[in-house]
């Protein structure tokens, strides 16, 4: 059991809410979880801080325990150490997190309760979901250790951006620059939505097909 980490800086959540984990996706190669790792419910945008917890195969005694712990705006990093098969989150750990303000979680596992989590609006990104739950064993586990979520390393007091198309935690020390790069990615990509909507086809303005007709011309001569 180790203290909650430091928040992450509120100024830069503020902006990276506003991102989208695919635009960080085209210049940024870290912290991505893998993509089996989905949201429960459609359309959730989630930033906060990670919180983490090792939690050993049918046991969830440390979660249940953990969840009055977090602060809100923190969001849950369950590493399930390998377990795919025994649900540890499902609508009464959804419902004790929704009640203590949570910005969302992430389980590296399988989920329970699909219907109830909606219910109960809390987002949740999971590798799918499953009949088979935990027991209170006591088996133990880790709180706020350094942690694998989905093949992504995740330190407490990492910043978290979840969307549709996956999970991304980010070390606070990479923000700036993650941040940054992106917005100017995301102001780009809504000029060429303009393009496109006026009319230019894709490739004239990507450049792919200079790029072809160039090949083509070099293959003939």
């Amino acid at each position: 059991m180790r203290p909650l980490p430091a928040a992450v800086d509120p100024s830069y959540l503020d902006r990276l809410a506003r991102l989208e984990t695919a635009t960080i996706g085209h210049t940024h190669q870290f912290g991505f979880a893998d993509p089996s790792l989905q949201s429960v419910l459609p359309g959730k945008t989630i930033v906060g801080t990670a919180v983490t917890l090792a939690l050993p195969g049918q046991d969830s005694t440390l979660l249940h325990h953990v969840i009055a712990q977090l602060r809100p705006g923190d969001f849950l990093v369950i590493d399930r150490l390998g377990d795919m098969r025994h649900a540890c989150f499902g609508g009464g750990v959804a419902l004790a997190c929704k009640q203590q303000g949570f910005a969302g979680a992430a389980v590296d596992g399988v989920h329970t309760d699909t219907s109830e989590i909606a219910e109960h609006d809390f987002a949740l990104w999971s590798r799918g979901a499953s009949p088979i739950t935990t027991r209170l064993y006591d088996i133990g586990g880790g709180f706020n250790v350094p942690v694998c979520c989905a093949g992504a390393a995740v330190l407490p007091g990492y910043a978290v951006l979840a969307d549709e198309s996956g999970v991304l935690f980010i070390d606070p020390d990479d923000l700036d620059e993650v941040i940054s790069t992106a917005e100017v990615k995301t102001e780009r990509g809504l000029a060429t939505l303009k393009r496109q909507k006026a009319g230019e086809k894709l490739g004239a303005i990507s450049g792919a097909t200079a790029k072809v007709e160039t090949w083509l011309a070099t293959a003939k001569g």
